[in-house]
């Protein structure tokens, strides 16, 4: 659901949404690159669907990024470019409520940051954050 306007931040539970993750070259929304996209949706409180891509980057994987998350340039080879991927991402997560771990401050980031670059609009979802539910219990 691509919009001009980011969705809004939830801080309570829901029982429907898509869970996500993405891998990425470094910690930096400027120079660094989404490397892989995972997520499960969740309907009723029942995992009903699965998605994970690799994406290849247009750069390296850097040997301290490798030792994070486990991906190296040999996994990525063949992988789909990154238009492709959040396209099929975005698909997958349709109007779902996202929820992640630290997405606020930086998975949304880079999701921005590329469908901007790529689609020219923004997912609208609304957005619940794990790490700040978290810190309020």
């Amino acid at each position: 659901m691509l919009t001009d306007k980011q969705g809004k931040r939830i801080d309570e539970y829901v029982s429907d949404y898509v869970l996500f993750d993405l891998e990425t070259t470094g910690i930096s929304v400027t120079m660094d690159e989404v490397i892989e996209i995972s997520a499960v949706k969740v309907v009723g409180r029942k995992v009903t669907e699965e998605f994970t891509s690799l994406v290849k980057p247009k750069r390296a994987i850097p040997y301290a990024a490798s030792m994070v998350n486990g991906i190296t340039d040999e996994m990525v080879a063949d992988a789909p470019a990154l238009e492709n991927v959040l396209s099929d991402f975005l698909n997958f997560a349709g109007g779902h409520i996202l929820v992640g771990h630290n997405i606020c401050r930086f998975d949304m980031e880079f999701i921005y940051r590329d469908c901007r670059n790529f689609f020219h609009q923004i997912p609208g979802n609304d957005l619940v954050d794990t790490l700040i539910v978290a810190k309020a219990c």
